[in-house]
């Protein structure tokens, strides 16, 4: 974990403490690196609850509540799975704030349309769902490291 995304993680706490908020992270691609990055801010735990590490389709339905038939439909690298997978987090946690990550991040996976460095977002903010579709390049520790930092400063973007 590199300083910049260790300040990146502080800068995000602050904004959620001075609105009041807590958040959690859905992570499939990441691995649960979103939560690492935060987790190594002293005092995180005043703003930061839970972390829900959703690697197969199977944990996104049991633990976020995404419908297996959004999953049939989109597949699990789409922004309407990433859009579910915050929406899910928010309902099985007691925070405000979620953001997810869904992804391929290589070096195999790639299917027709996804290539690998194909990423999905979501964040939702109360009832507020934002999503985003990004393809970044390098490889699977470059993506999944471009991961955590968009998704840290989008959401501090989305707070601001």
């Amino acid at each position: 974990m590199t300083p910049d995304i260790i300040d990146l993680a502080a800068r995000v706490g602050r904004a959620l403490q001075a609105k009041r908020l807590t958040m959690c992270t859905a992570e499939s691609c990441t691995g649960g690196g979103v939560a690492q990055a935060i987790t190594e801010v002293a005092g995180s735990s005043a703003w930061f609850d839970r972390g829900f590490v959703t690697y197969s389709n199977v944990a996104k339905e049991q633990m976020l509540g995404v419908a297996p038939a959004l999953l049939a439909q989109h597949g699990a690298v789409s922004e309407e799975v990433a859009a579910a997978m915050a929406s899910g987090a928010l309902a099985n946690s007691g925070v405000q704030v979620a953001l997810s990550t869904t992804g391929i991040a290589g070096p195999g996976g790639a299917v027709p349309g996804k290539p690998v460095g194909t990423v999905c977002f979501g964040w939702a903010i109360g009832s507020i769902v934002r999503t985003e579709r990004l393809l970044f390049g390098g490889d699977r520790g470059a993506v999944r490291e471009q991961t955590v930092v968009h998704s840290l400063q989008r959401l501090l973007e989305l707070l601001e």
